[in-house]
């Protein structure tokens, strides 16, 4: 699976420097995608030790697993906070959209709910598993 575009409008209050909101706003999008698809800690059941200790063992999204990002920043200012400021939304907004877009995608196949993260074992096992229930066509085989 891949992501080829990603685009957003983020409410950031006050805009000071557009440029860090900016680097705020597509670092909160990277965690995001990395939280819908691929980032899970994995513990040892007997110890609880964390199996998924450093980057060798745990998926983070890279620069070059991820498109460019066309983000629009708007800038409303909060009447009760005049300070409040941030780029933070993707964190919130980027798993809603992976995950839609991933069973957009996967309609066809009978696909209705996958859990986070979406990696690529979890995607073939919601089709699978969408094979099995599904009820057959009229003249359908199998």
């Amino acid at each position: 699976m891949r992501i080829t575009r990603y685009a957003s409008v983020d409410d950031v209050g006050r805009r000071i420097n557009p440029l860090i909101v900016h680097g705020q706003t597509h670092g909160a999008i990277a965690q995001g995608v990395g939280q819908a698809m691929s980032e899970q800690v994995y513990l040892d059941p007997d110890s609880g030790q964390p199996l998924t200790g450093s980057l060798m063992d745990y998926a983070m999204p890279r620069a070059d697993t991820l498109p460019p990002f066309d983000t629009e920043i708007a800038e409303v200012l909060s009447p009760t906070n005049p300070l409040k400021a941030g780029g933070e939304g993707g964190t919130t907004a980027a798993p809603a959209a992976v995950v839609s877009g991933i069973l957009d995608a996967l309609r066809s196949t009978g696909v209705r709910d996958i859990q986070m993260p979406a990696t690529p074992y979890t995607i073939w096992s919601a089709i699978q598993n969408a094979k099995n229930v599904r009820p057959r066509a009229a003249g359908e085989g199998g």
